[in-house]
């Protein structure tokens, strides 16, 4: 991946062709690494997953989460600064950390894409294919299965795929399938899924969306009627932008970015997208938890059928259409913020600061989007599912608090340095 560095100000940023690295404002130059072992997995995973078929983002975060789990226990268990997540392999200190990687990787990779076997196979021959023969690679693949093998015993039976149903309501404030496709959600289980940190997702439940009746509800129903509408006057040409560009947010390829941005050495990766990914994994099987709970009509909905709320304060249009086509799943509460929540967090716990500016390229919109700090971009994917038209505004902030509390929790109990 070529990278190119550039200053403005007090900030270095270092872009990429498919997002940015952050970097601590006022941090002075660094030099960007070539991508290790660890973030060369990630590229492979993430390009596994997409070409998998239909992109469901619940079910990618949970693949990840496989992967990068089993990825940082192969890699730590050699060097042994931090505690392992699931098993610390029987490793030698002078084992191959690429080989490491690289075989966890290939194996829940193998395991989860079956499909996909012959074409990870090539990609594995060529990363083994690079580190030297003898004991120390024999040893990191070694690492590498014994790590891949207690992920995929521990995740056997977690409720991946199992039974759950799309209940369809009939009445206000009931989710119904939305326009123009009218899909339901193709994996409804996410919300049963054993979670990989918290002991218990429902305890993370949130107090729900507001009643039909009140003010606040009111408040919130106009708000994104007029700011999310597809032809919407009151939305500014950034709001749309922002909508479209937390819509598919490339926030892999910005993990990606800052690895190398920063030159993390491939433990150092590992235990970023492990703590990151697990968190993130967490925080969406808690939110699709709530959702089911309360199985909250959509804004499109609520506006087309707003004659029937009981509220005086709401009205119907029946024409309404939102910025951007609405998920096919449950409302409250917003996956996207429960997600990009738990991320920012556990970057902030990462970095050991909130002060952290980085941008990331969409490649979806073909626009660059740059924040300085975590919490700012937290902020704004609030606003963001608000202006698309999707969300209201209460199931944005809820979903935020269900990826701080996963993330908080993930990063007391886990990931914690031997001393």
């Amino acid at each position: 991946m070529r990278l190119r560095v550039r200053r403005s100000g007090a900030v270095l940023t270092v872009l990429a062709a498919a997002g940015a690295a952050l970097v601590p404002a006022g941090a002075p130059a660094v030099a960007v690494s070539a991508a290790n072992a660890v973030v060369v997995w990630n590229q492979h995973t993430e390009d596994t997953i997409r070409n998998a078929g239909p992109f469901v983002p619940h079910v990618a975060l949970i693949n990840r989460a496989m992967v990068h789990g089993a990825v940082y226990d192969a890699v730590n268990g050699i060097v042994r600064t931090h505690r392992p997540y699931l098993v610390q392999v029987d490793a030698q200190p002078g084992d191959s950390v690429d080989a490491a990687a690289a075989t966890a990787a290939f194996r829940m990779l193998t395991h989860l894409f079956p499909a996909q076997a012959a074409a990870l196979q090539g990609k594995y021959d060529t990363a083994l294919a690079a580190v030297p023969d003898g004991p120390a690679k024999l040893g990191g693949i070694t690492d590498g299965e014994q790590a891949a093998t207690a992920m995929i015993e521990a995740r056997t039976g977690d409720g991946r795929g199992g039974p759950a149903d799309v209940v369809i309501g009939t009445e206000p404030g009931q989710w119904r399938p939305t326009p123009p496709a009218f899909a339901i959600d193709p994996a409804p289980w996410a919300g049963n899924v054993k979670p990989f940190l918290v002991p218990d997702v429902a305890a993370l439940r949130s107090g729900g969306p507001n009643p039909l009746t009140s003010a606040a509800y009111a408040e919130e129903f106009n708000e994104v009627k007029s700011v999310g509408s597809r032809t919407s006057t009151t939305r500014t040409a950034d709001q749309t932008d922002a909508a479209r560009w937390w819509a598919a947010v490339p926030q892999e390829a910005m993990l990606r970015a800052l690895a190398t941005g920063h030159g993390l050495s491939a433990p150092d990766s590992a235990r970023l997208f492990a703590q990151v990914g697990l968190s993130t994994a967490d925080a969406v099987i808690a939110c699709h938890n709530d959702k089911a709970h309360w199985k909250s009509w959509r804004p499109v909905t609520a506006i087309h059928e707003a004659a029937d709320d009981g509220n005086p304060a709401t009205a119907p249009d029946p024409s309404w259409v939102p910025l951007l086509d609405t998920p096919p799943w449950y409302e409250h509460s917003s996956g996207h913020s429960c997600n990009i929540s738990a991320w920012s967090y556990a970057l902030t716990d990462f970095f050991g600061t909130d002060k952290v500016a980085f941008s990331g390229f969409n490649a979806v919109t073909g626009t660059t989007r740059s924040f300085t700090r975590f919490s700012q971009a937290r902020k704004e994917i609030i606003d963001a599912r608000v202006w698309a038209g999707i969300h209201f505004r209460t199931a944005d902030h809820h979903g935020a608090v269900i990826g701080k509390k996963v993330a908080h929790y993930g990063a007391k109990h886990y990931f914690q340095p031997v001393r």
